[in-house]
């Protein structure tokens, strides 16, 4: 996505006379998740699921969680950074197709849920959340950032049969490195970035690195990943599995980071695993 100038331009202003405040406007713009508009192709999963507004006190957001279709075992759905509950339509159906119900949602600050900003550990706390409130999950299918949480809540004690990520993102750093190079902002900059969201959330931010929850995952994982991801490098799909012990490697081309998600070799892959 291209960034507007406008924000180039104060980025780089504001590094120039106060590294604090160009660290706290990269902040403000790397917890910023941007809302679009759903899609046709995902309005028939909005027509014909139950949603429900669930407050999540733990993190003072409410979140719009879907019900979809009514099978005998449930399977979660976590979209990505940006996206919303229906983004995995095509999943969805075929899970609805194989005898699930389907449990998806708006994470905070994205689609119908509340919140203007958002990290990855209010991702995981939904994930416990809704893991606590249906009983657990057969299946677990995430994307991009919604991969790592899954990892994460995984780690943290989720229980799950078997578990699919799409796109997913590994390093903490890489990733604020990448966001710091996009906003055409000095390398320190990310360094800067860690440090300020560790110390506001006392957190370890490479404590959330994909790769490094994978160590501790035993149940089977289906990792996809397309070579032609320009969002996310397909050499995360590789270090991922390095480091799992119960996994199936599936590497695609042609697709980038969200055509893979309807793609039906990709369905079909999904569709043997979780049998």
């Amino acid at each position: 996505m291209k960034i507007p100038k406008g924000i180039l331009y104060t980025a780089k202003l504001l590094e120039y006379t106060s590294p604090k405040l160009a660290t706290l406007f990269a902040a403000k713009l790397f917890a910023t998740p941007i809302r679009h508009k759903v899609p046709k192709r995902e309005f028939h999963m909005l027509e014909n699921s139950i949603q429900k507004q669930i407050n999540m006190s733990s993190i003072n957001k409410n979140i719009t969680v879907y019900e979809y279709g009514n099978g005998s075992r449930n399977a979660l759905l976590v979209h990505g950074w940006s996206g919303r509950g229906t983004q995995l339509v095509k999943i969805a159906d075929l899970l609805v197709a194989h005898g699930f119900r389907v449990i998806s949602f708006d994470a905070p600050a994205h689609g119908n849920s509340s919140g203007k900003t958002t990290i990855m550990t209010e991702f995981i706390a939904c994930i416990h959340h809704l893991n606590k409130l249906y009983s657990g999950f057969n299946v677990i299918v995430g994307h991009s950032l919604g991969s790592m949480a899954t990892l994460n809540a995984i780690k943290q004690g989720i229980t799950v049969n078997k578990v699919v990520i799409i796109g997913s993102g590994d390093i903490i750093k890489d990733i604020t490195d990448e966001f710091v190079r996009k906003l055409r902002m000095k390398p320190s900059i990310s360094e800067k970035l860690t440090k300020h969201f560790e110390s506001k959330f006392q957190i370890k931010m490479n404590d959330y690195s994909a790769s490094v929850a994978a160590e501790q995952i035993e149940l089977p994982v289906l990792i996809i990943h397309d070579t032609d991801d320009v969002d996310v490098p397909v050499k995360a799909a590789y270090n991922i599995a390095s480091k799992l012990k119960n996994h199936e490697l599936y590497i695609t081309t042609g697709l980038g980071h969200r055509k893979i998600l309807g793609d039906t070799h990709v369905l079909n892959k999904i569709r043997d695993f979780i049998k």
